[in-house]
């Protein structure tokens, strides 16, 4: 997936025409320029001068959300779908859901939600939290998280995984124990993954 560059602020038209398109960016802010905001999973932005190294790694990961972002899906049996594993949603699950696959990424505001779900209006304050609770559930089993931005709404987006201890090759405090009765915390980690 291309991402494109975009000088920040001299092509604020173009990174406008870019977002609309769902396309991945990454702007270049000049040096003397105040940061952009950026509320968007497929933006990005470096201040320049920048090393190279960096510029690749953001577009590594810019490019890495827009094909994570393509292959999520709504169908109209109920099933939403991320890549090929997909769950079944109840109907009223897929009303609350849709706003947020098609803005992806994204953050989707509570009331737009509220007005696809239940267009006659919420039945209770609760509801809403109620049936995200269920729902944020459900879509962690294909690798997605629902992620509630305060005084904004909701973004769906790939679930982000936290490494742990073991991920990283650290000793977490059950290995340092292993290791102090001369167990090996390798074998533990092996068994305790896989």
């Amino acid at each position: 997936m291309d991402v494109s560059l975009v000088r920040w602020p001299e092509e604020q038209l173009r990174r406008s025409h870019l977002r609309a398109a769902g396309e991945p960016v990454l702007l270049l802010v000049e040096s003397d320029a105040p940061p952009p905001e950026v509320d968007d999973w497929l933006e990005d932005w470096v201040r320049l001068p920048a090393v190279d190294e960096d510029v690749r790694a953001r577009v590594r990961t810019l490019s890495e959300r827009a094909r994570q972002r393509r292959g999520v899906t709504l169908d109209p049996q109920g099933r939403l779908h991320r890549g090929e594993r997909w769950v079944a949603l109840s109907p009223l699950e897929m009303r609350i859901v849709e706003p947020m696959v098609e803005r992806f990424g994204r953050v989707t505001s509570r009331e737009t939600v509220i007005q696809r779900a239940w267009p006659e209006g919420l039945p209770n304050r609760n509801a809403l939290d109620a049936h995200l609770l269920r729902l944020r559930r459900r879509v962690e089993a294909i690798g997605l998280e629902i992620r509630t931005v305060r005084s904004r709404g909701y973004a769906l987006q790939a679930r982000v995984h936290a490494p742990t201890s073991a991920d990283r090759g650290d000793p977490g405090p059950h290995q340092l124990a292993d290791l102090s009765t001369g167990l090996s915390g390798s074998s533990q980690r092996t068994a305790a993954n896989g």
